[in-house]
């Protein structure tokens, strides 16, 4: 580690993710020497805080990552796919939370408490992807389960917040709130169907074989994760009118039996995690409890008794911090420990 800390660059510093950032280097207190803030050419100027000082945020451009040592991008797959190689053969390593790297073989795919050994992989291109955040919070659960049956077989529900889809879809969630409270015309911009009072069956675009991206997201990221390609995974993925975290109904088969005392035992013993599993008390996890925090909180936790090595569960977890800037900065200090 240096002893002078490390210069740290956030691409899309002005974003729900990119600010989330900057709260945690800050929360977690990094050991950030100069922290240079970029984005597009629109946000440029803006003046953001970190640790009570005002930043200026820069035009990202090809010259933008001189003596950068970590760049941590949030900016949307185009600027990824454009700017993380110049970031990588400027010196600096890219941890970026698009999709554009993540399925490429040697561009390692993190999650810290689940794979963590996966980090050293960064030095075959500087790049390390940050996974998909329902993949984030649906791993954080299933990676002691894992551990503990050998999972065979997954079916997932998700329950996605409209932060996921960014600040404008906050922002339409809430004047669509608004517009029906004061019976006023609901508008729909950001996505393609009323999001108030209402559940969208679809997360990203349709592919040929009837799921959407997101759903395969799941998929693909969970095997190559966990590194095992026998693991039958099944997604679907919902937007949900909640400001804030992402909810995941989960079913696994494993090969060894886990009965619901074991699985509550391993979870609880899990980095990351916080089991609230006490449906006596009417006490389970809800996205507002997740909200702003770090743990992934599981409950819900059952036999399946439909099947003989069964088990379903249900997880939440904040998308922003964990599903994002979180397992970010995680990444990061996984870096400045044993790599840079």
């Amino acid at each position: 580690m240096k002893k002078d800390g490390y210069n740290i660059a956030i691409v899309g510093a002005t974003g729900a993710v990119g600010q989330e950032m900057m709260e945690i280097l800050e929360e977690r207190n990094f050991p950030v020497k100069e922290l240079r803030l970029l984005a597009s050419e629109r946000s440029a100027g803006q003046e953001l805080e970190y640790k009570g000082n005002k930043i200026k945020v820069e035009k990202l451009d090809e010259n933008s990552f001189e003596n950068i040592d970590i760049a941590l991008f949030s900016a949307g797959g185009d600027r990824s796919r454009e700017f993380a190689p110049i970031a990588a053969r400027a010196g600096a390593v890219v941890i970026d939370n698009s999709s554009a790297f993540r399925m490429e073989e040697d561009v390692p795919l993190v999650i810290p408490e689940v794979n963590p050994h996966a980090v050293a992989g960064y030095k075959k291109r500087g790049i390390v992807a940050n996974p998909n955040c329902t993949t984030a919070v649906t791993l954080m659960a299933l990676k002691p389960l894992h551990d503990l049956g050998n999972i065979k077989r997954v079916i997932a529900s998700s329950y996605q917040a409209v932060s996921g889809a960014g600040t404008q879809a906050i922002e339409e969630l809430r004047n669509q709130t608004l517009a029906w409270a004061n019976s006023e015309e609901i508008r729909s911009e950001t996505f393609p169907h009323q999001i108030a009072f209402n559940v969208l069956p679809q997360i990203d675009s349709f592919l040929d074989n009837g799921y959407t991206k997101e759903e395969m997201k799941l998929h693909n990221e969970t095997r190559k994760i966990l590194e095992n390609n026998e693991i039958a995974l099944t997604a679907t993925t919902v937007r949900v009118p909640v400001f804030r975290a992402h909810s995941v109904a989960v079913n696994i088969e494993t090969e060894k039996k886990i009965s619901a005392s074991e699985a509550k035992e391993a979870l609880n013993n899990f980095p990351g995690i916080r089991v609230v599993d006490e449906p006596g008390e009417l006490k389970y996890p809800m996205p507002i409890d997740a909200a702003g925090t770090d743990d992934c909180i599981v409950g819900r936790i059952r036999e399946d008794y439909t099947v003989p090595n069964g088990l379903s569960f249900w997880v939440v977890g904040d998308q922003l911090r964990k599903g994002a800037a979180l397992n970010a900065v995680q990444i990061a200090e996984l870096l400045i420990g044993d790599y840079i």
